[in-house]
């Protein structure tokens, strides 16, 4: 019997939609390197739902690459960026950054949350040329627990990058998740006004590939795609990333998708609370980490993908579903099945 796959969202192809407009347009011809005009229109569109018609937008192959290309791009060779502890380019990016050689400078967090309190700090103790300085504040939305920033956390963030002169980076790979949350009180034109660039994650939510890099502070846009390029990340096949990123924004399908992976995520942790199995951390997106005995940890595995998140202390395991826009219903209920009989 196949397994249930909650190992993750982009473990599938793309969804139907974004499959079919490619094949609609497969033998088209057109320029490269991003300047055709499916990635024109998608870059239009972009800036429109963001409100902010004076950004530029730019299409990237993924998370890692985007993040690099950024801070590399914003920051001198004597800047550091500031992210939490658990941040995407602290832990889970081999280097990627310190590579482009910037430092990461860790600072307070809460439920995986950088606080404008930790980036003051971080601030007041880099005080001279003998250190590193910071320059850009990174953070994802949602975060690497499934966490999501409030307007009011995104705009203390912004009054502190303000004060101590920081770039304020948003790292959207599961921004769709994010934004369609139970409870998010934040939209995509609230984020615009409130970083100075970030990402709008497609890899991980119904596209085969890509990030668009949304960059609206004028001041960061300059020579960008010298940036991309000198980094590798510019693509002869632009004319693709461009297509899928206008496929899911024209009709809204990237928040439908996002909302539907959300809803299946729902239903898994209502299987867990009835089981009475705890969580590490509660959560509103599509990621949900619940904590298991070495026993159920084992009777999960042989049934169902998923990934361990780490070893407790007293010898639990804290493990990881992600749902995504190809999850079915059936699927989650088979799970939250499964994990109340645990």
């Amino acid at each position: 019997m196949d397994k249930l796959f909650f190992m993750n969202d982009y473990g599938e192809g793309a969804h139907p939609r974004v499959m079919q407009r490619l094949m609609d347009t497969n033998m088209e011809h057109s320029c490269g390197y991003g300047m055709d005009d499916y990635s024109l229109c998608a870059q239009a569109l972009i800036r429109e739902k963001c409100g902010q018609p004076q950004a530029a937008v730019h299409f990237l192959a993924g998370g890692t690459s985007a993040n690099m290309i950024a801070l590399a791009a914003f920051m001198r060779p004597y800047e550091a960026a500031v992210a939490a502890e658990g941040g995407h380019i602290n832990v889970h990016e081999t280097g990627a950054v310190e590579g482009s050689g910037h430092k990461v400078l860790v600072a307070q967090s809460r439920e995986g949350k950088v606080t404008s309190e930790g980036v003051r700090a971080v601030c007041a103790h880099h005080t001279d040329e003998h250190m590193v300085r910071p320059r850009v504040l990174y953070i994802s939305q949602s975060t690497e627990i499934g966490t999501v920033y409030t307007l009011s956390e995104l705009r203390a963030l912004r009054a502190a990058c303000d004060d101590c002169g920081l770039v304020l980076f948003v790292d959207g790979a599961r921004l769709g998740s994010a934004l369609t949350s139970r409870g998010c009180d934040v939209m995509l034109p609230d984020l615009a006004a409130l970083a100075d660039a970030f990402t709008i994650g497609g890899t991980k939510n119904g596209l085969l590939y890509g990030e668009a890099m949304v960059i609206v502070n004028p001041a960061l846009q300059g020579d960008f795609r010298y940036m991309i390029k000198n980094r590798g990340g510019m693509m002869a096949k632009g004319r693709i990333c461009g297509l899928m990123f206008l496929t899911a924004m024209e009709d809204d399908s990237y928040f439908e998708w996002a909302r539907h992976a959300n809803r299946m995520a729902d239903l898994v942790r209502e299987g867990l609370a009835r089981g009475g199995v705890p969580l590490v951390q509660q959560t509103q997106t599509n990621q949900i980490f619940p904590i298991v005995t070495r026993e159920q940890l084992a009777q999960l595995e042989e049934r169902v993908a998923f990934e361990r998140w780490g070893e407790l202390p007293d010898g639990r395991w804290a493990i990881r579903f992600v749902t995504s826009w190809a999850t079915s219903e059936a699927d989650a209920r088979a799970l939250a099945a499964m994990l109340e009989a645990l």
